[in-house]
């Protein structure tokens, strides 16, 4: 009985973070607007459930595959296109997040980088290519 009871909290502790989590992430999700600024981008307005329907598929699947522990016995050059979609995510998710604080417009202001803003922003988007490839092709496999 104990063990039960033990289990029971356990489950309800787990699916309370797991709300808490899921909730916190669609808050950001409307509080940045990415889904209607994505719809407006690509003109397909008439298509934005379509975004909506693909993100929550997105985030329901690889959350059953990594709670489920599915694998796939693909070859190594198939992971290409998973990581692709997960940094245009996480890339459009950035972008969001800079775009709501204006803080690359406040830096350039600040530091006088105005006439450089272009080169400054190829920089950052170099700069983090780069340290997602050493990350991914580097550090990953020191791990394993």
């Amino acid at each position: 009985m104990r063990e039960l009871v033990g289990e029971a909290l356990v489950a309800i502790v787990g699916l309370s973070g797991g709300f808490a989590v899921g909730s916190a992430f669609v808050a950001l999700l409307i509080v940045l607007d990415l889904v209607p600024r994505l719809v407006q981008l690509t003109r397909a307005y008439r298509r934005s459930a379509v975004f909506e329907s693909a993100l929550l598929a997105g985030v329901i699947g690889f959350n059953c595959a990594d709670q489920f522990d599915w694998r796939l016995s693909l070859g190594e050059g198939w992971l290409l296109v998973p990581a692709i979609f997960q940094g245009v995510f996480v890339g459009m998710l950035a972008a969001a997040l800079t775009e709501v604080l204006n803080v690359i417009p406040i830096v350039a202001k600040r530091l006088r980088l105005g006439p450089y803003l272009f080169a400054l922003l190829i920089a950052m988007v170099l700069g983090k290519v780069a340290g997602s490839l050493a990350d991914w092709l580097l550090f990953q496999p020191m791990h394993e």
